[in-house]
């Protein structure tokens, strides 16, 4: 604990001396690409701003690191700038925290001015069908942290070698990501930074046929033209669209019209469908299927084990723009069904947040309920009661949509929330006296025994990933348990 203590001194007397009675200390929970952004933002707008970016993992980063497919290096660069930021004089990084177990909401409150909320969504939305708990079946976040070395997936280990056929329940990039991994050649996965164990498995892998299950039509497909297009140009790969499935109605051509990247998809799988095939018995195949929506699952054999997929055929009634769709009002039932037969099933249906003690938490949304970043304590329309100082931004403020840079926005509007609070007086403390920030945090972390990983401690990983990735011509090779990432990081 001494070597903990005396980096935490070093903390303090960077930020201190400078800041003065004046400091506005800011925990950010949270290190993904909002927690990141928000921080770089505050140190911009406020030059007495301290910032503390806490995560319960040894690692920062959050979705660069185990949400964006390895095959998507350029993605990750980000994470340079997110380094740049951590490095701030002004700014620290602590890992291994969980708030909830480690720590509580209102003791951050009690210690900072400011608290910030990105810590995304970990878990993951429910079918709620028959038979969603049987073998075989995983929620796509799953299995991108499977095959991104997230060390709560680390022994997840799903069988890619007792099937031929994957079922994507999904038509969002997260499904493209998933069903390009399961479909590329494992000669140019073994080139990324994928966790050892995902490429051993996938190279192991008798997976032929991937099929892509959407409850609604092309002309709503929530995926972008860019992975769209990737995914069909992969080589020695065949895809299979039915025509009577891009057949679309007066309204969708009026919303097509209307919405650029939608009719891009639209094209661009429209071109698929009418390409000529002719391919081998043994190239992969992908399907793409769309109005159907997942019924039950069926059991294999062995009662245990998914063996299919029990499918409904759906139409779409009223607007069908992908905005306004209502997902619960516009997808019917048309009372015919058909089955997929398949050994693995991945649930790319939306991601979901989790409420904490003492959090505001819209559970149907599965938001925090908020005001341009402003955590809600009451949230009747007219009637909305502001929790002060207390801000959130990311998924857990807007949902799970969108792609990294989204989050830059996303944060430019928290911060803006943040300054015009402060300009108004409304986060000083009652008691007139300074939160201890930092100070403070530190106490708490020593008074319940807790280490913490600094960036320092990071850098001592992201070192030893990148020396074992080199022997092995890789970015990096990714240190996948809690144990050895603690280990690696020397705390």
């Amino acid at each position: 604990m001494g070597r903990l203590f005396l980096h935490g001194a070093r903390l303090l007397s960077r930020g201190f001396c400078s800041l003065g009675s004046n400091r506005i200390s800011v925990c950010i929970v949270g290190s993904g690409p909002a927690g990141f952004y928000t921080a770089e933002k505050m140190l911009k707008a406020h030059q007495t701003v301290e910032v503390d970016i806490i995560d319960r993992l040894p690692t920062p980063f959050g979705l660069v690191r185990y949400g964006v497919a390895p095959d998507h290096p350029e993605t990750k660069i980000v994470a340079n700038q997110f380094s740049r930021v951590a490095k701030s004089e002004r700014c620290s990084f602590f890992g291994n925290i969980a708030l909830g177990s480690v720590i509580s909401l209102s003791e951050l409150r009690e210690n900072y001015d400011i608290v910030v909320l990105s810590y995304g969504a970990e878990s993951d939305r429910s079918l709620g069908i028959p038979g969603e708990d049987l073998n075989g079946i995983y929620s796509a976040r799953e299995f991108v942290w499977w095959y991104n070395g997230h060390p709560d997936c680390f022994n997840m280990a799903p069988d890619l070698k007792s099937t031929d056929t994957a079922v994507i329940l999904g038509l969002g990039n997260v499904a493209l990501d998933v069903a390009r991994i399961l479909l590329r050649p494992v000669s140019e996965l073994a080139k990324t930074d994928i966790s050892d164990h995902a490429l051993a498995s996938l190279q192991d892998s008798t997976i032929r046929k991937v099929y892509l299950v959407a409850r609604r039509g092309p002309a709503q497909a929530a995926c972008t033209a860019k992975e769209l297009r990737e995914i069909l140009g992969m080589k020695n790969l065949h895809i299979k669209i039915q025509q009577v499935d891009l057949d679309i109605s007066p309204s969708d051509e009026e919303e097509l019209k209307k919405q650029r990247i939608q009719k891009r998809v639209y094209e661009l799988l429209s071109k698929a469908a009418s390409s000529p095939h002719c391919p081998p018995a043994e190239q992969r195949e992908l399907h793409f299927v769309f109005f159907r929506k997942p019924d039950r699952f069926l059991p294999s054999e062995n009662g245990c084990t998914v063996g299919a997929v029990h499918l409904e055929k759906t139409f779409l009634e009223g607007k069908a723009s992908n905005s306004s769709l209502l997902p619960h009002t516009c997808k019917f039932g048309r009372g015919e069904f058909e089955d997929i037969t398949c050994g693995l099933v991945l649930k790319s249906i939306g991601y979901k947040s989790l409420p904490i003690d003492g959090l505001p938490f819209d559970n149907h949304k599965g938001v925090v309920p908020n005001l341009k970043g402003r955590v809600l304590s009451s949230y009747q329309r007219g009637h909305e009661a502001v929790e002060h100082g207390l801000y959130v931004a990311g998924w857990l403020k807007r949902g799970p949509i969108g792609i990294v840079a989204t989050n830059l926005y996303c944060a430019e509007e928290t911060v803006a929330s943040i300054s015009e609070d402060v300009e108004k007086g409304l986060l000083t403390a009652a008691s007139g006296t300074p939160k201890p920030g930092r100070q403070g945090l530190l106490q708490l972390l020593e008074n319940k025994n807790i280490k913490f990983v600094p960036f320092s401690g990071w850098e001592k990983i992201d070192a030893k990933e990148k020396m074992v990735g080199q022997q092995r011509n890789k970015p990096r090779e990714k240190v996948t348990t809690w144990e050895d990432l603690l280990k690696a990081s020397n705390v």
